[in-house]
């Protein structure tokens, strides 16, 4: 609360709403009383017995890398040390703060929500275990951010526990990794480009579920169920997970990054030189540049740090089948064997970290495995079922659209365990989409299209800045590892042995490319140039039920709210749809001639080639 950068915002706070100075400390005062952590170790000695309790009862086992837990012990005893686990459940900061407690290393400060921080008594059992809690709707509130961002660089700086915070931001409905959120990364950075801090360690945790305890509700959500309220009252009533099967958790502790030596050669700190430490600083485009370069890097390794789990690939394979199929005659149990066999083979070729225990059968493996998501699909007489979840009695039968969405759910539970193995299979199959939409053979002619996809899915998949060139050689390079691609210096053809790896491939993709054309289609037949967000959400939803009803779509994942978000986030990052600045619930114009370019693009009409020369529709 003393530090010069905070009264002189205070100040200006001050001079802008004709408050006086006391009355905008004593604000930021309760706000950093609301915020700030109260680690008590009695209190952490309580919450690790009773997280010891409920993971022995829904874990049969939770594995941790000793060597990267070992060098963390010695990380935290050279520099400030900044947590960065990926976020799939509620338990993921429990699990960390749990280890770091059983192995004896310095517990982490954690920022989590402050919705939880109003739950009677469990608030205050997080407050003292080490959590601090950050409002989730900031906007522009200068003061709120002053004191959040001093008091994250103030336990930089000091350094006295780990730091932890989720750079996705949110918890993953989808559970595939979100692009990451940039504030958080700013504010823990800056003590290091201000030379506050010789050096800052990152470490990426990556944490891996056989079944996520939340993995109904967050399909649910993603049909547009309301999230239901975080209470005490809702916790206990979700006691029942107690008595399910969650198969087993890995938490994979990364090699500790030096930023000093990320950063080399890459910013410019001499700028901050040239202002006092205390006074606010807009980063300038190189320091932007680079942390949104760091947090894309931390994802990814974050992804490439998972254990992919047989059920992934089950998953996987399953989508691939018609959902009428998986409802009314069942997908063969040998078939679905025999392909996840293969795939699992497939995933090895492309450098999968795959948690397949070697000393069972495999069919003793997915035997387990389908018992364990039971929930999800049934084996019964050689037959694997989807399964719908029990309707109550009603009065009226359920409508086609209805209906619709009850066999939605199911399938997104199932494209959200696919989803886990996204990272290991994207890359690859946007080559096979490039070469079975443009028909080409030519390296630059791909290399195009490949780009134009990455720049069409960057907010689906994670992509690190720079790198599409690197991407596509390394797509390549998988594809010829595993027999599919012959690949010279001008030309890449498949091979006879890869048509099965292309269909897959193929397959694996067009959930995503159906979606996105379908709001495409959405968007240049709508008469109105204006929407808002909620009105746009309800239409292309209606739209692919009717379009899933007719039989002109297959795949359901179009259904997904976050999907539907992350396509009017690419348009907008592609100037094919702007928001409205007079506007205050999130209006939008789109440019239809814009957005039929990128679909025809995306179709293969028109080569990437002329898009990218197009005003209309910058890449």
């Amino acid at each position: 609360m003393e530090s010069q950068y905070l009264r002189y915002i205070a100040k200006e706070v001050s001079l802008e709403t004709g408050s006086t100075i006391e009355e905008v400390r004593k604000e930021a005062h309760g706000i950093l009383v609301e915020m700030s952590q109260n680690l008590q170790m009695g209190c952490t000695r309580l919450m690790a017995y009773m997280v010891s309790k409920v993971f022995k009862r829904v874990f049969t086992s939770m594995f941790i890398n000793m060597e990267g837990l070992n060098m963390l012990q010695q990380a935290i005893q050279e520099n400030p040390v900044i947590l960065m686990p990926n976020h799939r459940s509620y338990i993921d900061f429990l699990a960390i703060s749990y280890i770091m407690f059983r192995y004896d290393i310095p517990l982490p400060v954690i920022a989590a929500g402050i919705p939880l921080a109003g739950m009677k008594m469990v608030g205050e059992i997080l407050r003292r275990s080490g959590a601090f809690f950050i409002r989730r709707s900031i906007g522009s509130d200068k003061l709120y951010w002053a004191v959040l961002s001093e008091y994250v660089k103030t336990i930089v700086r000091k350094g006295f526990a780990p730091l932890e915070f989720y750079v996705e931001g949110l918890r993953s409905r989808t559970l595939k990794s979100l692009i990451p959120k940039l504030g958080m990364m700013h504010m823990v950075l800056e003590p290091y480009f201000k030379s506050e801090v010789f050096d800052i360690t990152l470490v990426p945790i990556s944490i891996s579920y056989d079944r996520v305890l939340e993995e109904s509700q967050l399909a649910h959500e993603l049909l547009g169920v309301p999230k239901p309220a975080e209470t005490t009252t809702g916790l206990l009533k979700a006691s029942k997970v107690l008595q399910e099967n969650y198969g087993c958790m890995h938490v994979n502790f990364g090699r500790p990054l030096s930023v000093r030596q990320l950063c080399q050669g890459k910013i410019n700190r001499c700028q901050y030189n040239l202002i006092p430490r205390d006074l606010p600083q807009k980063p300038s485009a190189d320091i932007q540049a680079c942390v949104s370069w760091l947090a894309h890097l931390m994802v990814r390794i974050q992804e490439q740090g998972s254990l992919i789990r047989p059920w992934s690939l089950m998953a996987s394979v399953l989508l691939q089948a018609p959902a009428s199929l998986l409802l009314e005659e069942g997908l063969l149990w040998n078939q679905l064997t025999e392909k996840t066999l293969w795939l699992k083979k497939l995933a090895l070729d492309f450098g999968a970290r795959l948690s397949w225990p070697a000393q069972v059968p495999d069919a003793d493996v997915m035997s387990s495995t389908v018992a364990i998501h039971r929930a999800i699909v049934r084996r019964k007489a050689g037959q694997v079922y989807l399964v719908q979840e029990e309707e109550p009695a009603r009065r009226h039968p359920v409508s086609p659209e209805e209906g619709v969405i009850r066999t939605a759910a199911p399938l997104l539970m199932l494209a959200a365990y696919k989803n886990q193995s996204v990272h290991v299979f994207v890359r690859p199959a946007m080559v096979a989409a490039a070469i079975d939409v443009t028909t080409s053979t030519g390296r630059d002619e791909l290399l195009a299209f490949f780009c134009f996809l990455r720049d069409v899915f960057a907010n689906e998949f994670i992509f690190v800045p720079g790198q599409a060139s690197q991407d596509f050689e390394e797509a390549c390079f998988l594809l010829k590892k595993c027999g599919a691609l012959h690949v010279s210096q001008q030309e890449v053809t498949v091979s006879e042995a890869g048509a099965e790896v292309f269909s897959f491939l193929r397959a694996f993709l067009q959930p995503f490319t159906h979606a996105y054309q379908v709001t495409f289609r959405y968007l240049c037949e709508e008469e109105a140039i204006s929407f808002s967000e909620k009105q746009f959400l309800l239409a292309v939803r209606n739209l692919t039920t009717k379009l899933i009803l007719s039989g002109e779509l297959h795949t359901y994942e179009g259904l997904s709210s976050d999907m539907q978000k992350n396509i009017l986030s690419a348009l907008r990052r592609l100037e094919a749809v702007t928001k409205m600045r007079a506007s205050d619930q999130n209006e939008y114009r789109v440019n239809k001639t814009a957005i039929r370019r990128i679909a025809d693009t995306l179709s293969g009409k028109i080569p990437p080639q002329m898009l990218q020369t197009t005003p209309v529709a910058r890449l």
